[in-house]
């Protein structure tokens, strides 16, 4: 009797340590989050997401020509910091040197399985277009690459990402849960003297659980207001991406005033994008919390900037004051005085989102991080 007392008791303890280690397993997995890195590529833009199965998504590679080593290398600590070892989806938005820029020197150093882009280029350039007829087939010859258009899904484990623009076009049936008229769409789209290749980026809408995100590359205004007029197609998302760099060529009051962000991280540089118009858009919009960038930008100054907590890196010499009234563009041309230099270490912000829609978002520089929790 006792022998068999004691196998009762040995199997139920054995029960409940399988049972514990399920439940275990299963919060583990209810906790485990989608993470996304903005990495720092000096004005560019390269956005990591990291899915809770482990897939990864890049969006775009930062720049080229002397910032290719520095740019790729930035991505790949991302990379590390998540802990992947390959890039399973890479989006290049749009064929510009600061969108593609660093692709060959990033597929040297890690993986990618499968590419993604709008196409051929719309803006003759020899070089880019000397790179999409040789050395971009070279890269995707092993891996998988695809033309993506409006309503495409791009299957990441773990999330939902759907295609909201490509090559000059958009999405035509409104996202589950938007369609509603926007009144804010006026007598039409704001003129914008875009630059050729900026309004046929690749936009992509990710969605984990109740969390919304949105990026929409370099798009501009006038693409902006065919997505939100006279119906917001889009809807209404927690998180705005890159934001152009913050110019003001995009990031039109009818586009987000309706789609209203709770916070926006801007992949903006020293002396490119961050302007004050787009600022004031961002800080009036309805709903929204915080600005998070990459960088204090001069064309900012102090009068429409954010708190320092909210900047990722700075430059190398810090000026012992930084001027009030934003600083005018430089004119362009060989007389223009260069941007202030960041050649040291460079820091991402890091959002990190849970099923309920709460997030987090990080700065690691100054490790200052902020809850957003579901409203």
């Amino acid at each position: 009797m006792i022998g068999e007392e004691h196998d009762v008791r040995r199997f139920f303890c054995l029960v409940t340590i399988v049972a514990s280690a399920v439940l275990l397993s299963a919060q583990a997995r209810l906790t485990k989050s989608l993470d996304i890195y903005v990495v720092d590529v000096e004005g560019g833009n390269a956005t990591l997401l990291v899915s809770p199965t482990g897939q990864s998504l890049l969006i775009d590679t930062g720049n080229g020509g002397m910032g290719a080593v520095r740019d790729a290398g930035r991505i790949v600590e991302a990379a590390k910091d998540a802990g992947i070892n390959q890039i399973d989806h890479l989006i290049i938005t749009h064929w510009h040197g600061d969108h593609y820029g660093g692709l060959s020197e990033l597929a040297s150093r890690i993986p990618i399985r499968h590419f993604i882009d709008h196409g051929p280029t719309v803006q003759k350039n020899e070089a880019t277009e000397k790179y999409l007829q040789s050395t971009y087939p070279e890269l995707y010859a092993k891996a998988k690459h695809t033309v993506v258009k409006p309503g495409d899904t791009i299957p990441v484990a773990g999330l939902g990402v759907r295609v909201v623009t490509s090559n000059g076009d958009v999405i035509r049936t409104p996202l589950a849960g938007a369609g509603r008229p926007n009144p804010l769409c006026g007598s039409g789209p704001v003129p914008v003297n875009a630059v050729p290749e900026d309004p046929e980026s690749v936009g992509s809408y990710i969605t984990f659980g109740r969390f919304r995100a949105l990026h929409l590359g370099d798009l501009t205004r006038d693409k902006e207001f065919q997505l939100v007029c006279p119906t917001n197609r889009i809807g209404v998302v927690d998180v705005i991406l890159g934001l152009h760099h913050g110019q003001d060529t995009s990031n039109s009051v009818p586009f987000i005033h309706a789609v209203e962000p709770r916070v926006a991280i801007m992949n903006n540089g020293t002396r490119k994008g961050g302007l004050p118009e787009v600022i004031k858009t961002m800080h009036t919009s309805p709903g929204f919390e915080d600005l998070w960038q990459m960088h204090f930008s001069l064309l900012s100054g102090q009068e429409y900037t954010v708190p320092g907590l909210f900047i990722a890196n700075g430059v190398d010499d810090q000026p012992s004051a930084i001027p009030i009234a934003p600083m005018p563009l430089p004119q362009p041309g060989s007389n223009a005085p260069p941007p202030p230099a960041h050649s040291g270490r460079a820091y991402w912000v890091k959002l990190s989102a849970q099923e309920d829609g709460t997030f987090t978002v990080t700065n690691a520089r100054n490790g200052f991080s902020k809850v957003y929790r579901r409203m």
